[in-house]
């Protein structure tokens, strides 16, 4: 349930075009819903300034479809991360309004335009190309919590020139979040050429001695550049949500 929501519905009481009745029967579900295989959190929007978001690695395509719709009455907007194609193929026909990003593989469902809250641009920089998905799921992320996004992929250490010819790029954003595998050099690299937050992604991507993305953890974690912060491997999610808090301020 949506701020705008709930103003519509109290707006209606206030007027007379609504009574007390009808109110409480829109409002039954607030603030949250048991539909059995899932309690929704409705309130989760007034009390943090983002929605529940749907988790679909290890749920059926039935459970996700019933989360789906019992949010979607309640006129969220709608984001599932995480979603393989094959889920995303018997679900999408579903929900005719909704889209599906192969890349990020996540869904996205939008009954109305997102509040744009963010002050400036989130900048989603990927060291290569192998850790798009991770990059994907930051920026469809970022961009259904309100925000301003970019994106730059590719321009890892191995290859430096690349990233500092888009210096400029850099600089103008007001959030950055850098995505790596490998030895998860990239966000100590980008955390000395400016002067903003960044956030650190370490990616599940690399040869053996990665230890699906342990190393890149511990590169981040251990970095020498002033002001990078880290989320846990693979979480592109995480850090839009952290990210577009700190857009806000």
């Amino acid at each position: 349930m949506t701020s705008n929501y709930l103003k519509m519905v109290l707006d209606s009481v206030k007027q007379g075009s609504t009574s007390v009745d009808d109110a409480l029967e829109q409002l039954r579900h607030f603030p949250s819903q048991d539909i059995g295989c899932a309690q929704i959190d409705h309130h989760r929007e007034l009390r943090q300034g983002m929605p529940e978001v749907i988790f679909g690695e290890g749920k059926s395509v039935e459970q996700i479809v019933r989360i789906i719709s019992a949010m979607s009455e309640r006129g969220a907007n709608v984001l599932a991360t995480r979603l393989d194609a094959e889920k995303a193929r018997q679900i999408t026909p579903l929900f005719p309004a909704g889209i599906y990003h192969a890349d990020a593989r996540c869904l996205t469902l939008a009954q109305q335009p997102p509040e744009q809250r963010g002050k400036g641009t989130i900048l989603i920089v990927s060291a290569g190309t192998s850790d798009i998905p991770v990059a994907a799921e930051a920026l469809i992320t970022a961009r259904f919590l309100g925000n301003q996004v970019d994106h730059l992929y590719d321009v890892g250490v191995a290859g430096i020139h690349r990233l500092l010819a888009r210096s400029e790029q850099l600089a103008a954003a007001s959030v950055l979040i850098v995505v790596a595998g490998m030895e998860g050099a990239l966000p100590s690299v980008v955390g000395g050429l400016v002067d903003k937050p960044v956030i650190a992604v370490p990616t599940s991507v690399g040869y053996g001695a990665s230890f699906g993305g342990i190393a890149a953890l511990l590169g981040m974690l251990n970095s020498c550049a002033a002001g990078v912060t880290v989320v846990n491997i693979d979480n592109g999610f995480g850090a839009a949500s952290a990210a577009s808090l700190m857009n806000r301020i």
